[in-house]
């Protein structure tokens, strides 16, 4: 190509680093460009809160404007800000590899209280102009208040500052991309499997006349396809659900190791709505997104009612969830747990560079023996449940395995890498299966010990409802050593030991992705019935 590109972007220091690196991936390929400022609606309109702003694209309109009239021949889009349809004459020649699509809670130090999910203390205001944020973290801390927050991110992060706000929420690939200092302030960064970012998070998107068929060609030696595929799952999503960017859905799409994809989806009704949520896995993109959409549609039904081996608080995630649909609940234990040591030795504590908890009973039934555990020493959870149970007692986990894979094993492999060669002790239940300890090398040591067992009920009752929970092994064996499945009834296990115990019986089961209540309400939700 002989001619000099113009890229046509917005003025703040995140829209040119975006720009500038489009511009240096153009130079790799030997094409010369400059930059060209043009100010949005978005930009301009600081007073309204983003879904009182007309109509959509309201980041991307003025840009498009100069591209349709040759003013400039590409523009440098955040590929979330852009509408589902592109204006006609126009189209996304390539997109960038993802950023992490995180979303990050950057909190004043003086509102931290780590015993909080989030790390976010009670009744804490928020800084977001997002509703899709607003409704995802209204169903994880229904006690916070929201305060809308526009400006750039320098801008925002001042506020924060000025303690106008308690907290504030950004997406990480932002703050990522213009390497900003928050070093005064504590931050919760949350995984897209728990809040589910807006579709095309993290990604940038190039787009051009569509009659530049020259340009089109050489943009796809900078066009990353894998991508693309993820996120047109996502944005069809969206484009199904006739939404913009300041409707509350999130979508997330990922290609998994073996090769088949993966998609979370979250819906509200407004910014107060309790979202739904599902977890789709599928083998081909391609037709995802219709399938996703279809589980969402109204007439679909759910179930009238749950039976779960545990007592459920109504004011948990999951009990909310439930009387959001009017689902019903039988919510009982069939089993009684005792402990089988009451005193710690302090001096094998010392020993242990980490601690692994693999269930909220373990780190219950650790710290009643109010153990004294060294500065030095990290603690490890299974996934979230255990890292909420371990927060109740002022603890942060170091690791947890929420984001890695449904299977305890893959969970474990990915420990074993960062604990290779040193000391980890591992309370657990007796007779519990040794997932992790088998997963370790033989570099690492192991201090295993048992603090408490689990034994059945006898005369469990039987339930009606028509899905069944189940929470450990143990409720599996309590449970149907006298009863069997009725017709019509659908299984969902909470863990792989779990499920392990309902396949020995040659039962269906569904699996959640992750092992707490999140999970179980989107596998709920995603319950097939006539």
């Amino acid at each position: 190509m002989n001619r000099k590109l113009i890229i046509g972007t917005r003025g703040s220091q995140l829209a040119l680093w975006q720009a500038e690196f489009i511009k240096a991936r153009l130079a790799e390929i030997g094409v010369e460009s400059e930059l060209k400022i043009i100010k949005t609606q978005g930009d301009i309109i600081q007073h309204l809160r983003l879904d009182k702003l007309e109509g959509k694209g309201f980041f991307t309109k003025e840009l498009e404007e100069e591209l349709l009239t040759g003013q400039i021949d590409l523009a440098v889009h955040s590929h979330k800000d852009l509408p589902t349809v592109n204006p006609p004459g126009l189209t996304i020649a390539a997109v960038s590899e993802r950023e992490d699509p995180s979303e990050l809670l950057i909190i004043h130090k003086d509102c931290v209280d780590i015993k909080k999910r989030l790390s976010l203390k009670h009744n804490a205001s928020v800084g977001t102009s997002s509703n899709r944020r607003k409704a995802q973290l209204l169903s994880l801390r229904p006690d916070l208040e929201f305060t809308d927050l526009r400006g750039n991110l320098q801008t925002r992060i001042q506020k924060l500052r000025d303690e106008k706000y308690d907290a504030i929420v950004l997406a990480k690939a932002g703050i990522a991309r213009v390497e900003m200092d928050l070093s005064d302030f504590h931050i919760e960064e949350i995984p897209p499997i728990e809040v589910i970012p807006a579709p095309a998070q993290g990604v940038l998107a190039v787009q051009i006349r569509e009659a530049d068929k020259e340009l089109f060609e050489l943009l796809q030696k900078i066009h990353d396809e894998n991508v693309a595929k993820t996120i047109t799952v996502e944005r069809k999503v969206l484009n199904l659900f006739d939404g913009g960017c300041h409707a509350p859905l999130g979508c997330f799409c990922r290609e998994t190791e073996d090769g088949q994809y993966e998609a979370w989806t979250s819906i509200a009704e407004d910014n107060e709505d309790f979202p739904n949520r599902l977890y789709m896995r599928a083998e081909s993109t391609d037709d995802m997104a219709d399938r996703i959409f279809a589980k969402f549609q109204k007439e679909r039904k759910l179930p009238k009612s749950v039976f779960i081996t545990r007592d459920l608080d109504e004011n948990s995630y999951l009990g909310r969830y439930l009387v959001k649909h009017n689902i019903q609940v039988d919510a009982r234990s069939l089993i009684r747990i005792y402990p089988t040591i009451n005193k710690l030795d302090s001096f094998i504590l010392k020993r242990a560079d980490w601690i692994f908890f693999n269930s909220k009973n373990a780190i219950d039934h650790f710290f009643k023996l109010e153990p004294w555990i060294l500065k030095k020493t990290k603690l490890a959870v299974l996934g979230r449940g255990s890292e909420d149970a371990l927060r109740k007692h002022g603890r942060v986990a170091d690791f947890s395995g929420d984001n890695l894979g449904i299977k305890t094993e893959d969970i474990a492999k990915e420990f074993a890498k960062l604990v290779d060669g040193q000391t980890v002790f591992i309370p657990r239940a007796k007779d519990s299966l040794m997932s992790i300890q088998n997963a370790l090398t033989s570099n690492t040591k192991v201090i295993d010990m048992p603090l408490y067992e689990t034994v059945i009920q006898e005369n469990v009752d039987k339930t009606n409802a028509e899905v069944l929970i189940f929470t450990s092994p143990s409720n599996v064996e309590a449970y149907f050593q006298e009863h069997l499945i009725d017709p019509g009834q659908k299984i969902i296990c909470i863990g792989h030991s779990t499920a392990k115990a309902i396949e020995t019986m040659g039962l269906n089961y569904t699996l959640p992705f992750t092992p707490d209540e999140i999970g179980l309400s989107e596998a709920i939700f995603g319950l097939d019935y006539e």
